[in-house]
Formats: C-alpha cells, structure tokens, sequence
C-alpha cells in the first residue's frame, strides 16, 4: 500500500485517513510465512504546526507453531504505531528515528512489516505456562505424563552439585 504524502507536506493542519489491507506474507519465521492472510490496516497521516506523522493501526491473526511444544497455535494481532516523516534527513545517523519520503511516497507495506517484526516476541508459545515436549522420548507434557527418569547430568559434576548444595 502506498501512501502519497506529498500534499500533507505542503499543507499545515491537513490530514489523510487510509485503510485497506497489507499482504505481509513475505514475512518469515524458521522458514515459515508468519501472515499468510492480509492484515488489516487503517490511520491517519497529518501535519500538525510543520511536524507529519504517521498512524495506523494493524490487526488479524498471526497463525504459528509452540517454540515450546510444537503445537499449531493462532494469536490476535492488534497494534498501534506512530512515526514521524520528513522529506529527506541532513543526518544519516537519524535515520532510525524518522520516516523518510523524499519522493513524497510511503510503502506501508515495509514500514508495518519492519514494525510488526520488532513487535513480535522471541518466543511464542501457545500458553505461557506450556510445559513442551519431553527431551528423552518426545512427549507433549501438556497432555500426558510420560515417566521418563530426568537425567542426572555429567557424573563429573557431582562433586559441584553438592558444593552448590551445602
């Protein structure tokens, strides 16, 4: 979705509403598409005394698999984004902080695809109290109890374990 902004630039007090849908399906994880459906979209572009911001709002379903357990999962994406947009930057080292459109266009499409990434925790999993699967025989502990002895560890650490205890 691209996004003229052209006119917001030149007119102070002047706002632009959008909505629609993103296709974010280039998106991955572990070599699996995170948004195989579009998202949906909507804000508002302004200038208010000089100063243009960028608002929108992004909301569907992100479907992914447990880190923990391995479980097919599906969790609501609903958030909210904010960013400042100049025509071009004097320092490079800004670029971070501002939106840049030195040919008075936005790509919403990288812009929320780079936002939604970072928003994204490092681990997802389907519960936050999933127990996984066991390492020794490969049981979903979150359904069943699978018996299996814990394992000790490196024999040669005995002696530490027991300093650690006593």
């Amino acid at each position: 979705m691209k996004i003229s902004v052209k006119e917001i630039f030149e007119i102070v007090g002047l706002s632009k509403d959008f909505a629609g849908e993103l296709d974010l399906s280039w998106i991955t994880r572990q070599g699996e598409q995170l948004f195989p459906d579009a998202l949906a979209v909507s804000g508002q572009i302004a200038n208010r005394a000089g100063i243009v911001t960028l608002r929108y709002q992004i909301s569907g379903k992100l479907p992914f698999r447990c880190d923990r357990c391995l479980m097919q999962s599906e969790r609501e994406i609903d958030n909210t984004f904010e960013h400042i947009v100049v025509q071009s930057l004097e320092d490079e080292t800004l670029d971070d902080a501002y939106l840049t459109a030195p040919d008075g266009v936005l790509t919403l499409d990288e812009i929320a695809g780079a936002d939604i990434q970072l928003s994204l925790p490092q681990v997802m999993l389907c519960k936050e109290d999933c127990k996984g699967l066991c390492p020794m025989c490969g049981a979903d502990l979150n359904k069943e109890s699978c018996g299996c002895k814990p394992d000790d560890g490196d024999p040669r650490m005995a002696v530490l374990k027991n300093l650690l205890k006593g």
